[in-house]
């Protein structure tokens, strides 16, 4: 019997910088490059069979899934692995019992929040990927109930990441500076914490249900602005698919902020 893949948020960093070295990118590198394909138990028996991956820079009012043979890049990167159609049809079969619309699209290229994470978490591309689009209405209960209907694919061994800015995504605020003033950073930190405190309830219930609040906390709209939360809805798709039990976390020093992932196993 396959053991259950795991569930893992990550934070994809700025453009292509992780695939160029850049060092304000070095903390985030090494967690791409060691710690998460740990979690993904690749290079072993237990390595998932296929992996979906929910990007932050595919929005559209269905849930809308990859399913060529093989795909065209966005930009000149190459060395990617085929795509599965089966995996693809079985992801459209739990999300219409779910009672979602899902469309397929097999004309649309990997973008860079699929190409740039998996050149490093898994260079030897040896592992088909499913790529799912965020839905344009940043409705988390939507997201979260994606997440729910995604999660049995686990038990067949379909790893599922999401691929965003969980933390924080503001370009604004990070390159003009007022990401560093007192009081922007004092909101952020409460911000944060309420966030990794909430990913980690156990009860998947209770999770959802704290997550659907989550514009009003404290810091919300800075790290994400309203009209922005693409960045942030893969996490919550994560947050519905992993199901009971807590979360884990690791957090990687990135332009001068801590930006996490999380992860279900």
């Amino acid at each position: 019997m396959p053991t259950r893949a795991p569930v893992i948020a990550v934070c994809h960093g700025g453009g292509p910088m992780p695939v160029l070295n850049d060092p304000g990118h070095a903390s985030l590198i090494k967690s791409m490059t060691t710690r998460v394909p740990q979690l993904l138990n690749l290079g072993t028996p237990q390595a998932p069979r296929a992996i979906i991956l929910v990007t932050a820079h595919w929005s559209e009012a269905q849930p809308t899934i990859s399913n060529a043979p093989s795909h065209s890049l966005y930009y000149d990167y190459g060395g990617f692995p085929a795509e599965s159609p089966g995996v693809a049809d079985e992801v459209f079969g739990v999300l219409k019992g779910a009672g979602f619309e899902p469309k397929m699209d097999g004309v649309r290229g990997w973008d860079h929040g699929v190409f740039i994470p998996m050149l490093l978490i898994n260079p030897t591309a040896n592992i088909p990927i499913i790529q799912l689009s965020v839905l344009r209405s940043a409705s988390p209960a939507q997201h979260f109930a994606l997440g729910k209907a995604l999660s049995p694919l686990r038990d067949s061994g379909v790893a599922i990441i999401g691929s965003g800015m969980p933390t924080m995504h503001n370009l604004r605020a990070m390159f003009s500076g007022q990401a560093n003033e007192g009081g922007f950073r004092k909101r952020n930190q409460e911000w944060s914490e309420r966030l990794s405190k909430t990913v980690k309830i156990g009860d998947v219930e209770e999770r959802g249900r704290a997550l659907e609040g989550y514009r009003e906390w404290v810091g919300s709209k800075e790290a994400h602005p309203v009209g922005g939360e693409e960045h942030f809805l893969p996490l919550v798709v994560c947050a519905g698919a992993g199901g009971e039990g807590e979360a884990g976390a690791f957090g990687d020093d990135l332009m001068g902020l801590k930006q996490f992932s999380y992860y279900w196993t």
